[in-house]
């Protein structure tokens, strides 16, 4: 077993115009193509602000509430549990009022083997 410190630190106010996220980043793999995922607390009144997806994202809600949207800005509602995946290029955003807790996991390569999809309004 070993102990491990993560890298942690609050989103830049000005990438994306974001605000009250803190990103932690728990694993990045850069070998057979690229893996990335990371822990986002989303403090109430939070925005992480539109921004094109570079690899495969899948945003999985953990905790709490919140809210992703697309490029037209129409936000649908996220609660624990709920997830959505964005497609490389895709334009989206995310927060939440109350606050929330997030999984990010970002892949060059599309996901397999995720359950069904359905649609949400």
């Amino acid at each position: 077993m070993r102990f491990v410190t993560l890298p942690t630190g609050s989103l830049d106010a000005d990438e994306y115009g974001s605000r009250n996220i803190t990103m932690m980043q728990l694993a990045r793999s850069v070998n057979g193509g690229e893996f990335r995922s990371h822990f986002a607390w989303c403090r109430p009144n939070s925005l992480l602000g539109k921004h094109s997806a570079n690899l495969w994202q899948l945003f999985v809600v953990v905790d709490g509430s919140g809210w992703v949207a697309e490029a037209d800005g129409r936000r649908v509602s996220m609660e624990s549990g709920d997830a959505v995946l964005w497609s490389p290029g895709e334009i989206h955003e995310s927060g939440s009022d109350e606050g929330m807790l997030v999984v990010i996991v970002q892949s060059s390569s599309p996901p397999t083997g995720l359950p069904g999809e359905s649609a949400r309004d």
